[in-house]
């Protein structure tokens, strides 16, 4: 069966290649994903769903965006209930956490729904369109607003409130490092005998080995790793957009120590087609997402240079059960007739894929991070295993 392939992206990739004979892979990521026209992210193909090539937490069950109102709520009111309180939510995807955030506030705290304004930072005009068709109501209503990632972040119109990410920064673009010979090198994307190929050279940007430097450790013999620069650069305009709240952040991804572990050998790249996974980046170009996990460690000893501090990092089950995550199926049990059947089912074991040892609930991680706020008890962060 012949590979599907977008054909007028690959193009493009070859048109960069060839004046020079190399591109680091950070530039070939970029364009695969980012492209205006053509990227991954600008497509109108289905990505996310049973249709589409992976699943977000949003789409496993709306519990999820209403045990994060409970988060955002208490925010709120330790910033001592600011009017507007913008909640900043940076790739939106099809706007289902925005939806199940909004629909939850609006049912369970008529007073924090009355004083927020909900922001949708997005690239893609295809995207936006189908967040503006769900989200139309809360339009309506003046809940919701779109603004261009860029105007966002470069603090002319600095907030109050929250800025939100659910797995963004694992698609920015990483620059992909190996040891060879005693030597950091980086890897390049040449075009040879009718195929891209990789191929290593000198790095591109010192920043490179200063990043391994300051929030990572240098790669052993024959070890890859990834470096995500462009996570530093989100981190200052993440600052320069926040007057004073917090910062939540939701990805996979783990600190330094274990994300480049020397038993980590080929690092974390990873691509998702139609639910399945590969590390073949050079497949499928611009029809399959590319992503690496998160340097944790990067983020929190960044936003500290920056003035932004550490509230809590932890797991996204233990956060999401602080929130109240096993009360919610206990209430399911007792309030659902089972005898009902699919409908209670369904619901049960997509609440229950938060908790799975192994799951999306171990994987990704939850990192909160605060500016011009005293010491805060989020509730996300208590014991998760305490009964209500």
């Amino acid at each position: 069966m012949e590979e599907p392939e977008n054909t007028e992206l690959a193009k493009i990739i070859l048109g960069r290649i060839r004046p020079r004979g190399r591109i680091p892979f950070a530039e070939f990521m970029d364009i695969a994903l980012y492209h205006p026209r053509e990227g991954y992210y600008q497509s109108l193909r289905e990505k996310i769903g049973p249709r589409g090539d992976y699943y977000t937490s949003p789409h496993i069950h709306p519990i999820f965006g209403a045990l994060l109102t409970r988060q955002l709520h208490q925010m709120w009111e330790i910033l001592d209930h600011p009017s507007p309180f913008i909640i900043a939510e940076m790739g939106a995807g099809k706007g289902l956490l925005c939806a199940d955030i909004l629909l939850d506030c609006r049912r369970q705290w008529p007073d924090f729904y009355q004083n927020l304004i909900y922001v949708i930072g997005e690239i893609s005009p295809g995207l936006q369109d189908r967040q503006k068709l769900l989200l139309s109501s809360f339009e309506a209503e003046g809940k919701v607003e779109w603004v261009l990632p860029d105007a966002l972040l470069d603090g002319i119109r600095p907030f109050t409130g929250c800025l939100l990410s659910n797995e963004l920064i694992d698609a920015f673009p990483v620059h992909l490092v190996q040891g060879r010979e005693g030597r950091l090198w980086e890897i390049y994307v040449s075009f040879r005998e009718g195929a891209l190929q990789e191929v290593p050279g000198p790095l591109s940007t010192p920043l490179i080995e200063e990043y391994l430097r300051l929030y990572g450790s240098m790669p052993e013999e024959g070890q890859r790793a990834e470096v995500n620069l462009k996570a530093l650069e989100w981190m200052e305009g993440v600052n320069r957009a926040l007057r004073r709240g917090f910062v939540l952040t939701i990805d996979y991804g783990y600190e330094a120590s274990e994300l480049y572990h020397p038993e980590r050998r080929d690092g974390t790249l990873l691509c998702y087609f139609r639910h399945t996974t590969s590390s073949e980046p050079y497949r499928r170009i611009g029809l399959q997402d590319i992503t690496a996990h998160v340097n944790f460690t990067a983020l929190i000893k960044k936003g500290e240079a920056l003035g932004l501090k550490k509230v809590g990092y932890t797991e996204q089950y233990k956060f999401l059960v602080s929130l109240g995550l096993l009360q919610e199926l206990e209430s399911l049990e007792k309030t659902s007739d089972r005898s009902s059947g699919p409908a209670f089912w369904k619901n049960k074991l997509a609440m229950r894929n938060f908790v799975i040892p192994g799951g999306m609930g171990t994987l990704f991680k939850v990192l909160v991070q605060s500016k011009g706020v005293e010491e805060s008890n989020l509730l996300g962060f208590g014991d998760p295993f305490r009964r209500a």
